[in-house]
Protein backbone atom coordinates (compact mmCIF):
# COMPACT_ATOMS: atom_id res chain seq x y z
CA UNK A 1 0.00 0.00 0.00
CA UNK A 2 0.83 3.10 -1.18
CA UNK A 3 2.05 5.52 2.04
CA UNK A 4 -0.04 8.77 1.92
CA UNK A 5 2.48 11.52 1.77
CA UNK A 6 3.72 9.74 -1.29
CA UNK A 7 0.42 9.50 -2.71
CA UNK A 8 0.40 12.95 -2.53
CA UNK A 9 3.88 14.14 -3.70
CA UNK A 10 2.61 11.91 -6.95
CA UNK A 11 -0.54 14.18 -7.47
CA UNK A 12 -3.56 13.02 -5.26
CA UNK A 13 -5.06 15.21 -3.03
CA UNK A 14 -6.06 13.38 0.20
CA UNK A 15 -8.36 14.15 2.86
CA UNK A 16 -7.32 14.84 5.46
CA UNK A 17 -4.24 15.87 4.09
CA UNK A 18 -0.90 14.17 5.63
CA UNK A 19 0.77 15.86 8.25
CA UNK A 20 4.55 16.36 9.76
CA UNK A 21 6.16 19.07 10.77
CA UNK A 22 9.54 20.96 10.38
CA UNK A 23 12.09 19.94 12.92
CA UNK A 24 9.74 17.73 14.46
CA UNK A 25 12.67 15.52 15.84
CA UNK A 26 14.41 17.91 18.50
CA UNK A 27 15.00 20.58 20.97
CA UNK A 28 10.77 21.04 22.10
CA UNK A 29 10.91 16.65 22.53
CA UNK A 30 12.07 15.98 26.64
CA UNK A 31 13.08 12.84 25.08
CA UNK A 32 15.50 14.48 22.93
CA UNK A 33 16.61 16.41 25.82
CA UNK A 34 17.81 13.64 27.88
CA UNK A 35 19.39 11.79 25.06
CA UNK A 36 21.22 15.46 23.41
CA UNK A 37 22.20 15.96 27.40
CA UNK A 38 24.99 12.94 27.07
CA UNK A 39 25.64 13.14 23.99
CA UNK A 40 28.50 15.13 23.07
CA UNK A 41 28.63 18.03 20.37
CA UNK A 42 25.74 18.56 18.12
CA UNK A 43 27.81 17.83 14.85
CA UNK A 44 28.67 14.63 16.68
CA UNK A 45 25.36 13.79 17.39
CA UNK A 46 24.17 14.49 13.89
CA UNK A 47 27.13 11.84 13.08
CA UNK A 48 26.05 9.24 15.47
CA UNK A 49 23.80 6.49 14.03
CA UNK A 50 22.37 5.02 16.54
CA UNK A 51 21.65 8.49 18.55
CA UNK A 52 20.12 10.23 15.43
CA UNK A 53 18.05 7.54 14.17
CA UNK A 54 16.84 7.56 17.83
CA UNK A 55 15.70 10.86 17.38
CA UNK A 56 14.44 10.74 13.93
CA UNK A 57 11.92 8.10 15.22
CA UNK A 58 11.21 10.09 18.76
CA UNK A 59 8.35 11.95 17.25
CA UNK A 60 6.82 9.19 15.37
CA UNK A 61 6.20 6.72 17.83
CA UNK A 62 4.56 9.60 19.88
CA UNK A 63 2.54 11.26 17.51
CA UNK A 64 2.67 9.20 14.77
CA UNK A 65 3.45 11.62 11.67
CA UNK A 66 2.72 10.86 8.47
CA UNK A 67 6.60 11.94 7.68
CA UNK A 68 10.04 11.48 9.11
CA UNK A 69 12.58 13.59 8.69
CA UNK A 70 16.03 13.04 8.92
CA UNK A 71 17.81 14.01 11.63
CA UNK A 72 20.87 16.35 10.63
CA UNK A 73 21.90 19.90 9.75
CA UNK A 74 22.06 22.20 7.00
CA UNK A 75 26.13 22.98 6.94
CA UNK A 76 26.87 18.78 7.06
CA UNK A 77 27.24 19.12 2.92
CA UNK A 78 29.74 21.68 4.08
CA UNK A 79 31.69 19.44 6.25
CA UNK A 80 31.62 16.88 3.80
CA UNK A 81 33.04 19.32 1.05
CA UNK A 82 36.36 19.53 3.94
CA UNK A 83 35.49 22.76 5.33
CA UNK A 84 35.74 23.16 9.07
CA UNK A 85 32.59 22.93 11.00
CA UNK A 86 31.68 23.15 14.69
CA UNK A 87 28.66 24.08 16.90
CA UNK A 88 29.15 27.06 18.74
CA UNK A 89 26.57 27.09 22.08
CA UNK A 90 23.83 29.04 21.36
CA UNK A 91 25.28 30.10 17.96
CA UNK A 92 24.79 27.56 15.62
CA UNK A 93 27.25 26.41 13.19
CA UNK A 94 30.74 28.04 13.09
CA UNK A 95 32.60 27.24 9.17
CA UNK A 96 36.19 28.40 8.38
CA UNK A 97 34.72 31.31 5.62
CA UNK A 98 35.57 30.57 1.97
CA UNK A 99 36.39 33.93 0.66
CA UNK A 100 39.00 33.42 -1.98
CA UNK A 101 39.74 31.19 -4.79
CA UNK A 102 42.39 29.27 -2.87
CA UNK A 103 40.27 28.59 -0.70
CA UNK A 104 37.59 27.49 -2.67
CA UNK A 105 40.27 25.20 -4.02
CA UNK A 106 40.84 23.41 -1.26
CA UNK A 107 37.57 21.87 -1.15
CA UNK A 108 36.95 18.24 -2.70
CA UNK A 109 33.57 16.47 -3.78
CA UNK A 110 35.28 13.10 -3.59
CA UNK A 111 35.29 13.80 0.03
CA UNK A 112 31.70 13.68 0.24
CA UNK A 113 30.64 9.73 0.12
CA UNK A 114 32.89 8.95 3.06
CA UNK A 115 32.07 11.23 4.65
CA UNK A 116 28.54 11.24 4.77
CA UNK A 117 28.55 7.84 5.57
CA UNK A 118 27.06 7.71 9.00
CA UNK A 119 24.49 9.64 7.45
CA UNK A 120 23.66 7.21 5.26
CA UNK A 121 23.80 4.91 8.45
CA UNK A 122 21.03 6.97 10.07
CA UNK A 123 19.01 6.48 6.75
CA UNK A 124 19.26 3.07 6.90
CA UNK A 125 18.93 2.38 10.36
CA UNK A 126 15.50 4.43 10.28
CA UNK A 127 13.95 3.15 7.24
CA UNK A 128 14.00 -0.36 8.98
CA UNK A 129 11.66 1.49 11.89
CA UNK A 130 9.94 4.11 10.33
CA UNK A 131 6.89 1.70 9.46
CA UNK A 132 3.77 4.09 7.89
CA UNK A 133 5.50 7.42 7.77
CA UNK A 134 7.23 8.72 4.76
CA UNK A 135 11.29 8.97 5.51
CA UNK A 136 12.61 12.16 4.25
CA UNK A 137 16.33 13.05 3.63
CA UNK A 138 17.56 16.51 2.73
CA UNK A 139 20.07 19.17 2.65
CA UNK A 140 20.37 22.45 2.06
CA UNK A 141 19.51 24.13 -1.31
CA UNK A 142 23.00 25.64 -2.82
CA UNK A 143 22.50 29.02 -2.42
CA UNK A 144 21.31 28.14 1.51
CA UNK A 145 24.99 26.53 2.30
CA UNK A 146 27.00 29.15 0.05
CA UNK A 147 25.70 31.53 2.49
CA UNK A 148 27.24 29.86 5.32
CA UNK A 149 30.15 28.55 3.80
CA UNK A 150 31.40 32.15 3.00
CA UNK A 151 30.19 33.92 5.75
CA UNK A 152 31.35 31.77 8.15
CA UNK A 153 28.19 31.27 10.49
CA UNK A 154 24.73 32.18 10.87
CA UNK A 155 23.84 35.77 9.99
CA UNK A 156 20.96 38.16 9.49
CA UNK A 157 22.06 39.30 6.40
CA UNK A 158 24.58 36.81 4.97
CA UNK A 159 26.45 40.43 3.62
CA UNK A 160 29.83 38.46 2.64
CA UNK A 161 28.03 36.24 0.57
CA UNK A 162 25.66 38.30 -1.48
CA UNK A 163 28.31 40.53 -1.19
CA UNK A 164 31.05 37.94 -3.29
CA UNK A 165 28.06 37.04 -5.80
CA UNK A 166 27.79 40.76 -7.32
CA UNK A 167 31.25 41.69 -6.45
CA UNK A 168 32.70 38.27 -7.91
CA UNK A 169 29.65 35.92 -9.62
CA UNK A 170 32.39 33.68 -10.95
CA UNK A 171 33.67 32.89 -7.82
CA UNK A 172 30.56 32.60 -6.59
CA UNK A 173 29.27 30.47 -9.23
CA UNK A 174 32.25 27.86 -8.95
CA UNK A 175 31.27 27.65 -5.20
CA UNK A 176 27.48 26.93 -5.80
CA UNK A 177 28.64 24.10 -8.64
CA UNK A 178 30.60 22.60 -5.94
CA UNK A 179 27.66 22.33 -3.28
CA UNK A 180 25.41 21.29 -6.06
CA UNK A 181 27.79 18.20 -6.98
CA UNK A 182 28.19 17.69 -3.52
CA UNK A 183 24.30 17.86 -2.49
CA UNK A 184 24.07 15.41 -5.58
CA UNK A 185 26.72 12.33 -4.15
CA UNK A 186 24.74 13.34 -0.52
CA UNK A 187 21.01 13.22 -1.80
CA UNK A 188 21.60 10.04 -4.14
CA UNK A 189 23.33 8.30 -1.01
CA UNK A 190 20.11 9.28 1.06
CA UNK A 191 17.83 7.58 -1.72
CA UNK A 192 19.92 4.73 -1.80
CA UNK A 193 20.32 4.31 1.73
CA UNK A 194 16.17 4.06 1.85
CA UNK A 195 15.03 7.37 2.25
CA UNK A 196 11.43 7.83 0.18
CA UNK A 197 11.29 11.50 -0.68
CA UNK A 198 14.24 14.49 -0.22
CA UNK A 199 14.08 17.82 0.44
CA UNK A 200 16.32 21.18 -0.14
CA UNK A 201 16.12 23.62 2.39
CA UNK A 202 16.93 27.03 1.19
CA UNK A 203 16.00 29.47 3.89
CA UNK A 204 17.55 32.03 3.04
CA UNK A 205 16.53 32.28 -0.96
CA UNK A 206 14.11 35.14 -0.16
CA UNK A 207 17.69 37.98 0.87
CA UNK A 208 17.57 37.84 -3.08
CA UNK A 209 16.44 40.22 -5.88
CA UNK A 210 14.73 38.27 -8.41
CA UNK A 211 17.26 38.28 -10.96
CA UNK A 212 19.63 36.77 -8.40
CA UNK A 213 16.95 34.52 -6.86
CA UNK A 214 16.44 32.55 -10.32
CA UNK A 215 20.32 32.68 -10.70
CA UNK A 216 21.49 31.49 -7.42
CA UNK A 217 17.88 29.47 -6.29
CA UNK A 218 15.86 28.71 -9.01
CA UNK A 219 19.15 27.09 -11.53
CA UNK A 220 20.99 25.50 -8.82
CA UNK A 221 17.64 23.69 -7.64
CA UNK A 222 16.39 22.78 -11.57
CA UNK A 223 20.30 20.85 -11.48
CA UNK A 224 19.78 19.10 -8.95
CA UNK A 225 15.77 17.96 -9.51
CA UNK A 226 17.09 17.34 -13.03
CA UNK A 227 20.00 14.94 -11.88
CA UNK A 228 18.09 13.45 -9.42
CA UNK A 229 15.45 12.21 -12.23
CA UNK A 230 18.07 10.69 -14.50
CA UNK A 231 19.25 8.22 -11.28
CA UNK A 232 16.42 8.36 -8.79
CA UNK A 233 13.39 9.20 -11.19
CA UNK A 234 10.91 7.59 -8.14
CA UNK A 235 12.42 9.60 -5.57
CA UNK A 236 9.47 13.02 -5.19
CA UNK A 237 11.80 16.00 -4.25
CA UNK A 238 10.35 19.04 -1.87
CA UNK A 239 11.73 22.48 -2.50
CA UNK A 240 11.26 25.35 0.25
CA UNK A 241 12.72 28.15 -1.31
CA UNK A 242 11.67 30.58 2.19
CA UNK A 243 10.35 33.76 1.15
CA UNK A 244 9.96 33.30 -2.10
CA UNK A 245 6.64 35.50 -1.91
CA UNK A 246 5.40 35.96 -5.80
CA UNK A 247 8.14 33.72 -7.27
CA UNK A 248 6.98 30.73 -5.93
CA UNK A 249 4.96 29.63 -8.94
CA UNK A 250 8.09 30.20 -11.05
CA UNK A 251 10.10 28.48 -8.79
CA UNK A 252 7.69 25.23 -9.18
CA UNK A 253 7.16 25.36 -12.63
CA UNK A 254 10.85 25.62 -13.23
CA UNK A 255 12.50 23.01 -11.22
CA UNK A 256 10.09 20.48 -11.42
CA UNK A 257 10.05 19.54 -7.84
CA UNK A 258 7.50 17.55 -7.07
CA UNK A 259 6.26 19.73 -4.00
CA UNK A 260 6.89 23.21 -2.72
CA UNK A 261 7.00 24.26 1.32
CA UNK A 262 5.04 27.41 2.02
CA UNK A 263 6.87 29.78 4.34
CA UNK A 264 4.71 31.51 7.15
CA UNK A 265 4.15 34.47 4.92
CA UNK A 266 2.67 32.42 1.94
CA UNK A 267 -1.13 32.95 1.75
CA UNK A 268 -1.99 29.54 0.84
CA UNK A 269 -4.97 30.76 -1.59
CA UNK A 270 -2.41 32.64 -3.81
CA UNK A 271 0.29 30.05 -3.73
CA UNK A 272 -2.30 27.48 -4.94
CA UNK A 273 -2.85 30.08 -7.79
CA UNK A 274 0.81 30.37 -8.44
CA UNK A 275 2.07 26.65 -8.10
CA UNK A 276 1.00 24.47 -11.08
CA UNK A 277 -2.01 22.04 -9.97
CA UNK A 278 -0.08 18.89 -10.47
CA UNK A 279 2.70 20.21 -7.69
CA UNK A 280 1.48 19.72 -4.09
CA UNK A 281 1.61 21.84 -1.65
CA UNK A 282 2.96 21.60 2.41
CA UNK A 283 2.60 24.07 5.07
CA UNK A 284 2.16 26.64 6.66
CA UNK A 285 1.08 27.09 10.09
CA UNK A 286 3.15 29.68 12.10
CA UNK A 287 5.09 27.44 14.60
CA UNK A 288 4.28 30.41 17.16
CA UNK A 289 0.38 29.23 16.79
CA UNK A 290 1.64 25.93 17.93
CA UNK A 291 3.46 27.93 20.97
CA UNK A 292 0.08 29.45 21.69
CA UNK A 293 -2.41 25.87 20.98
CA UNK A 294 -5.67 25.88 21.33
CA UNK A 295 -8.69 27.25 19.51
CA UNK A 296 -6.42 29.94 17.69
CA UNK A 297 -4.18 27.19 16.64
CA UNK A 298 -6.75 24.68 15.61
CA UNK A 299 -8.69 27.43 13.95
CA UNK A 300 -5.75 28.33 11.80
CA UNK A 301 -4.84 24.91 10.76
CA UNK A 302 -8.22 24.26 9.75
CA UNK A 303 -8.47 27.44 7.46
CA UNK A 304 -5.02 26.39 5.42
CA UNK A 305 -6.42 22.82 5.32
CA UNK A 306 -9.92 23.77 3.63
CA UNK A 307 -8.22 26.49 1.63
CA UNK A 308 -6.02 23.29 -0.01
CA UNK A 309 -8.79 20.93 0.04
CA UNK A 310 -9.21 19.28 -3.62
CA UNK A 311 -5.25 19.66 -4.50
CA UNK A 312 -2.07 17.92 -3.29
CA UNK A 313 -1.25 19.40 0.01
CA UNK A 314 0.61 17.91 2.99
CA UNK A 315 -0.11 19.99 6.04
CA UNK A 316 2.76 21.30 8.13
CA UNK A 317 4.70 24.32 9.99
CA UNK A 318 5.97 27.23 7.86
CA UNK A 319 9.28 26.95 9.37
CA UNK A 320 10.55 24.73 11.95
CA UNK A 321 8.98 24.36 15.65
CA UNK A 322 10.27 26.33 18.06
CA UNK A 323 11.90 24.59 21.39
CA UNK A 324 9.45 26.19 23.88
CA UNK A 325 6.70 24.30 22.14
CA UNK A 326 4.66 22.05 24.82
CA UNK A 327 4.82 18.80 22.99
CA UNK A 328 0.36 18.41 24.10
CA UNK A 329 -0.04 21.54 21.88
CA UNK A 330 1.33 19.56 18.86
CA UNK A 331 -0.62 16.36 19.89
CA UNK A 332 -3.48 18.28 19.74
CA UNK A 333 -2.93 19.91 16.41
CA UNK A 334 -2.42 16.64 14.89
CA UNK A 335 -5.83 15.45 16.38
CA UNK A 336 -7.15 18.29 14.40
CA UNK A 337 -5.91 17.71 11.26
CA UNK A 338 -7.18 14.18 11.21
CA UNK A 339 -10.82 14.16 12.78
CA UNK A 340 -11.21 17.09 9.61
Amino acid sequence: MTKRMLKVLAGEAIWPPPAWLMRQAGRYLPEYRALRADAGGFLSLCLNPKLAAEITLQPIRRFGMDGAILFSDLPIVSYALGQDLHYAEGEGPVLTPIRTAADLAALRVERVAEAVAPVLETVQRVAAGVGDATLIGFTGGAFTVACYMVEGRGSREFAAARGMAYRDPALFGALIDLIVEGNLVYLRGQADAGAEALMLFDSWAGMLPPDEFRQWVIAPTARIAAALRETHPHIPLIGFPRLAGMLLGEYAAATGVQAVAMDTSMDPAAAARLVPATTALQGNLDPLAVVAGGEAMETAARKICETLRGRPHIFNLGHGIVPQTPPEHVGALLTAIRSL
